[in-house]
């Protein structure tokens, strides 16, 4: 996306980058429209769990789950990089 605004037809190509350890959970995180949010987390289903990061929670709130003890709706607490 060279102007930083995706619309919908950028998502026929798009991919995730090698190196995810779908063994443990994953965090979206950043500005973008719902429909893509949707796409990342079909995206990410094997992953352990899927959290969307939510600044006002400084957490990530799970939103699809494989693991016992990590359930839909948890708040993960965790800090973003500066």
């Amino acid at each position: 996306v060279q102007d930083g605004v995706i619309s919908p037809e950028d998502i026929k190509g798009l991919e995730l980058p090698d190196g995810i350890q779908w063994s443990r959970g994953v965090v979206l995180e950043g500005r973008a429209p719902i429909w893509l949010y949707g796409y990342l987390i079909h995206l990410c289903h094997a992953a352990a769990w899927v959290g969307c990061y939510d600044p006002r929670l400084s957490g990530a709130v799970v939103v699809q789950t494989h693991t016992r003890g990590v359930s839909v709706g948890l708040v993960i607490p965790l800090r973003l990089p500066d």
